[in-house]
Order: structure tokens, then C-alpha cells, then sequence
């Protein structure tokens, strides 16, 4: 019996230790939202269970998503796991990007200034208006005669 609460014991303390060793942050863009996990180790990116270029195969929004990284120049490797609903690839890239940067300023409060100068901390705003009853589109009026 002894030997099983000491087993017990020790799966709850590396439970415990397992939560402290992430920062989980969460990153949004239009209707894109992403909850990012950094794990110091390997530096390693996986998207919805998938390898980055698996998941974002244009290499525009793969260099998206590592610049936070690589302009917070921070010299602890980190391995990211983001979970994203939501949006389109773009926005989904961005959401991660405003993830990983939020999570590297929770690991080092030093970061905040150079990535905030790049605007990655920035929650863009920008999103489609809705329609407009009486109109076509959110401000397309229909055509007007005068008689």
C-alpha cells in the first residue's frame, strides 16, 4: 500500500509541475481565436495537432507566425501548440502571432517593448461590418432616381 500512495503522490506532483512549466496565452483577429502554449525545449511549431507547414503551407504566413519569435530575441527555445477556430488563414496566422507574442512577454516582461514597436501585441480591430436593412451591403445603397 505505501508504494501506491507514493505513486499517486508523485503523479499529482508531476501533474503540478507540468502546469508551471507552460504560459498559455490567448490571440484574436477578426473572428480567429487561438490559444497558444509556449513549453521552453526544442523549438517546435504544431497547429491543430499539425506541423506548421502542414497546416499554413504558404510560407508568408509560416514567416508570420515566427517572426514574434524572432524579433523578441529571447535565447530560451520554445515549443508552441496553438489551438485555433475560427477565420481565414490569414487571420488564423495573425491570431497565433498576437498568441506567441502575449505568452513570450508573460515569460519575460523585457520582450514587451521590441514586440509592441512591431505591433504584434496590438488586438487588430478591423473586422467586416454588418448589413444595413434597407441597403445592399454594409453601405451599397441601391441605385437612386429622381423620377
Amino acid at each position: 500500500m505505501p508504494k501506491e500512495e507514493t505513486l499517486k503522490k508523485s503523479a499529482v506532483a508531476s501533474k503540478e509541475a507540468s502546469k508551471e512549466r507552460y504560459i498559455e496565452a490567448v490571440g484574436r483577429r477578426k473572428t480567429a481565436i487561438a490559444r497558444v502554449r509556449i513549453t521552453p525545449g526544442k523549438a517546435s511549431y504544431e497547429i491543430n495537432g499539425r506541423e506548421l507547414a502542414n497546416y499554413f503551407p504558404v510560407k508568408e504566413l509560416q514567416q508570420m507566425i515566427l517572426d514574434a519569435a524572432l524579433h523578441a530575441k529571447v535565447p530560451v527555445k520554445f515549443s508552441v501548440t496553438a489551438r485555433v477556430k475560427g477565420g481565414g488563414q490569414v487571420s488564423q496566422a495573425e491570431a497565433v502571432r498576437h498568441g506567441i507574442s502575449r505568452a513570450l512577454v508573460m515569460h519575460d516582461g523585457d520582450v514587451r517593448l521590441r514586440i509592441k514597436k512591431l505591433g504584434f501585441l496590438k488586438r487588430d480591430p478591423r473586422a467586416k461590418e454588418r448589413r444595413k436593412f434597407g441597403l445592399k451591403k454594409a453601405r451599397k445603397a441601391p441605385q437612386w432616381s429622381k423620377r
